[in-house]
């Protein structure tokens, strides 16, 4: 399989441009500075996703705010004095958000949005495509059970970048969330520079166990990798959550080798790169347990010579600089 050079060993960057608490110049100008992007590169890794929502850089009417395209320069400028490639992570857009529930979402059926999206790129790759060390995503986890809808505006979107910028990354994922069983249907025009990507939080039980925003999780204690049985159990007796809990008869390596080799056939038949755009586990898992998952997912993707970018660097519950891993922080480097 191809490789995604020169985005092999990244981090996202959550929670600074997009998934915000408060949209606010003194946000953007506190939650990440240049200290903190000379500690990734230290760190030993290649890249940073930097995962931006729309009304950073646009306002209600669509015209373009210049000022939240600033601190991606910044950004940006950063990364280029500390050896670091950049990926552009469009997180959400107007009448689309991967947050929503998928009939909550408007911008597939309005043809309006869709040509402001389209709108949104060529901006975007008007002003950083003669960069072709940032690569463009442009839209994170397409919250659908349909792929014909995507796959049609994620080959216009692709065609405009590609007046803009000939020559740079373009990754695009599936449906599902970025699921590892949609990158399949991905079904786009394809050239020298697309990458497909999937995201990676399996077993769900034990990455989001305790997460607030899953009301059937929010209580749940579970450790990793335990056994496959208690994972079994647990799954039917709150009647969601998980995939691949019959696939294989032990929680490990091979658990997350048999979900992930499904995207990796699919990259192989596109003859395309595959990226890893988001992988992490929430804070309030035990450590342990933590780091375990973290070894354990780092021999599948290097099994694959697969690119990733873990989730993510600080707060908003995975970030992996905060003090909940300090016990751990170095190892967890290690297997980045």
């Amino acid at each position: 399989m191809k490789q995604f050079t020169g985005f092999m060993h990244g981090i996202n960057l959550g929670g600074w441009f997009s998934q915000c608490a408060d949209y606010s110049e003194k946000h953007y100008n506190s939650f990440i500075n240049e200290e903190d992007i000379k500690l990734i590169s230290q760190w030993g890794l290649d890249h940073v996703r930097l995962p931006v929502d729309y009304n950073v850089i646009e306002d209600e009417e669509g015209n373009p705010i210049e000022s939240g395209y600033s601190h991606i320069d910044d950004c940006i400028r950063w990364c280029r004095k500390y050896g670091l490639n950049v990926i552009l992570d469009l997180h959400n857009t107007k009448g689309f958000s991967f947050n929503k529930n998928p009939e909550d979402n408007t911008m597939f059926e309005d043809p309006m949005l869709q040509d402001r999206l389209i709108h949104l790129w060529n901006n975007i790759s008007c002003r950083y495509g003669k960069h072709e060390f940032i690569a463009f995503e442009i839209l994170n986890e397409i919250a659908k059970e349909n792929a014909e809808s995507w796959n049609v505006l994620a080959s216009r979107i692709v065609k405009e970048i590609r007046r803009n910028a000939p020559l740079n990354k373009i990754i695009v994922g599936g449906i599902l969330w970025n699921s590892v069983h949609s990158v399949s249907l991905i079904n786009i025009p394809l050239d020298e520079n697309i990458v497909y990507t999937f995201h990676f939080y399996e077993p769900f039980l034990f990455t989001h166990q305790k997460a607030c925003w899953h009301p059937n999780i929010s209580s749940l204690t579970i450790d990793y990798p335990g056994t496959m049985e208690n994972y079994r159990n647990v799954s039917s007796e709150i009647q969601c959550f998980g995939s691949g809990l019959y696939n294989t008869d032990t929680m490990g390596p091979d658990f997350m080798n048999h979900l992930i080799k499904e995207a990796v056939d699919a990259a192989v038949l596109a003859d395309v790169p595959l990226y890893c755009g988001e992988y992490g586990v929430i804070d309030t898992a035990n450590i342990d347990g933590t780091l375990n998952w973290f070894k354990d997912i780092q021999i599948v993707l290097n099994k694959y010579e697969i690119g990733r970018a873990a989730w993510t660097y600080k707060s908003i519950d995975f970030g992996i600089s905060d003090k909940h891993y300090s016990k751990i922080l170095s190892e967890i480097i290690k297997c980045l």
